[in-house]
């Protein structure tokens, strides 16, 4: 009997992997998920102050902020920090947290979300003082801190002093 000294083997081209796990898909492929159409519909909400006899600070911290840089369209990455003193209205969370979480799809630069945010929490809030910090991560080397305040102007008191609310 005899043996072959070679033995030529046939290669089969081989297919490449792929998984298939219906858990994931692009939210495109199925109905808008839950959290995408209440980011959508999302408006900021406030509710009544219901200590008004004093000020009180209202600190809130947002680790997980993103928006597009409009000339790159690369992310952007932010701690967002917000501080105020109530005056007749506070800022409902849940809004707050839909509001912060719809502008990882929106191009702005850091300097004008940050007022942006600010400007919106004003105008639903009336607040007697605010504060909003953008912490933005590194960027070419470069880390920004963007910081916008406003403070009701002082009010005029019945016996004609000026009184800060």
């Amino acid at each position: 009997m005899s043996v072959p000294t070679t033995t030529k083997i046939k290669s089969a081209k081989k297919k490449p992997a792929t998984i298939s796990n219906p858990g994931l898909f692009k939210s495109d492929d199925r109905q808008q998920l839950r959290g995408q159409k209440e980011i959508d519909e999302n408006r900021l909400e406030r509710f009544p102050n219901r200590t008004v006899v004093r000020c009180y600070d209202i600190e809130f911290t947002c680790p997980e902020f993103t928006c597009l840089c409009p000339k790159t369209g690369f992310p952007d990455f932010a701690t967002i920090f917000i501080k105020y003193v109530p005056d007749l209205w506070c800022v409902e969370l849940k809004s707050l947290k839909l509001y912060i979480n719809a502008y990882r799809d929106k191009h702005v630069f850091h300097e004008d979300v940050t007022n942006i945010i600010l400007d919106e929490l004003v105008a639903l809030l009336d607040p007697r003082s605010i504060e909003v910090v953008a912490d933005f991560n590194v960027r070419g080397n470069i880390r920004t801190v963007i910081k916008a305040r406003h403070e009701k102007p002082a009010k005029q008191s019945s016996k004609g002093s000026l009184q800060k609310r």
